[in-house]
């Protein structure tokens, strides 16, 4: 209990003299050891790798799940230290919610079937968004969090150690300043002492008792500038690891790169993969109205054909409104029967369903008119067209 007491008392006087020291420093009545140069920077460069780190895990997590309430909720169950419930991500329901729409409209059915596919893939989707979340995590975001939580956390106690060792240091100096200065003052007054004898031993006695003041600090002040050079040198060697923290996140970043560019190639192969299947329906849909599949009536939708491999019409097949166009060199307003992409600056560009004027010009390709929409001109396909009365 003795022991106990003295301990505090002695870590009581300890905090108090720190509190002084600290205190007369901010107002400029003490002196303050600086740290050496090469310390404050390595200080610094940890305390930026912190700020940053911090930043772009949160940046990171933003990313990777953008609702904030799932964030809190994930965040919640981390700090009970229960496991996250397992749910669908925005791809898989709408993955489910087409599937099931789709077996309503009629799997036999063009739409039907076209949204199927298409909720097969978005579960697909689904599925690829939490692997690549679950490897991010693993592979960026755990190490990140790691540093913040375990090497950070002790560089900043070993910090705060040096902290407490510098102020120990500095008190110690202001005490050696001051038993010194009251040694010298004991001195001097002992030189100027006429007075009776017992005075004189007073103040000989007093002087004596500053002298082992003086020595008193001296140890005091050995001892606190050993444990400020040795804590200095801890916290020197913690500090030169930042730079061993930054190459381990330099790999964590390009195992992140790595899977966003997997991620978002898996996602580009399924959505092309789709693509074909969405472009093997037939050219004629079924009315999904219709029970069983079955339907009295279709809607054909034409397919254009590549400009490339456009059929010549020979002059004796044409038809008599198309020999009368090019006979009379006159105009005629013909539909658009397809959309077509001009090649050069000297076709016209096309969409179906609009109504152009056309006219044959001497010398043209017999697969060609020239059409005109307003003040556009050019050249436009025969086989894009259907003459109107």
């Amino acid at each position: 209990m003795e022991f106990n007491v003295r301990r505090l008392a002695a870590d009581a006087g300890t905090f108090l003299s720190r509190a002084v020291q600290f205190t007369e420093e901010k107002f400029g009545q003490a002196e303050k050891t600086e740290l050496d140069a090469h310390l404050e920077t390595l200080l610094g460069r940890a305390e930026s790798t912190k700020h940053w780190t911090e930043k772009i895990m949160k940046q990171t997590e933003v990313v990777l799940q953008p609702n904030p309430n799932v964030r809190m909720e994930e965040f919640l169950y981390e700090m009970l230290d229960k496991k996250v419930p397992t749910r669908a991500n925005n791809h898989e329901l709408l993955g489910e919610c087409m599937i099931d729409s789709g077996h309503e409209f009629g799997p036999g059915t063009a739409y039907g079937s076209a949204l199927i596919k298409c909720g097969e893939t978005e579960k697909l989707l689904g599925s690829a968004e939490k692997e690549f979340i679950h490897s991010s995590a693993i592979n960026f975001l755990t190490p990140f969090r790691n540093f913040i939580e375990g090497d950070f956390k002790t560089i900043s106690k070993e910090r705060k150690l040096l902290q407490n060792k510098r102020l120990d240091l500095d008190a110690a100096k202001n005490r050696m300043k001051k038993a010194r200065a009251a040694d010298a003052r004991s001195a001097v007054s002992i030189l100027h002492t006429h007075t009776h004898t017992h005075f004189l031993l007073l103040f000989l006695n007093a002087g004596q008792l500053w002298a082992e003041e003086v020595q008193q600090a001296e140890t005091e002040l050995r001892i606190a500038q050993s444990e400020f050079d040795r804590q200095a040198e801890i916290t020197r060697l913690l500090l030169e690891g930042i730079g061993s923290t930054h190459a381990h996140h330099l790999r964590c970043l390009n195992d992140f790169v790595d899977a966003q560019a997997a991620y978002y190639a898996q996602c580009y192969q399924y959505m092309v993969n789709l693509q074909k299947q969405l472009g093997s329906f037939p050219s004629t849909f079924t009315n999904n109205n219709q029970p069983g599949g079955s339907s009295s009536a279709s809607v054909s939708v034409p397919s254009a054909p590549p400009a490339a491999s456009l059929p010549t019409l020979p002059p004796n097949q044409a038809s008599p409104a198309l020999n009368e166009l090019r006979s009379t060199s006159g105009t005629r307003k013909a539909r658009v029967l397809y959309d077509y992409d001009a090649a050069s600056s000297s076709e016209l560009s096309l969409l179906a369903d609009e109504v152009i004027t056309v006219s044959s010009v001497p010398g043209m390709d017999s697969d060609w008119l020239m059409g005109q929409r307003g003040n556009q001109k050019g050249k436009v396909p025969i086989t894009y067209l259907e003459l109107l009365n």
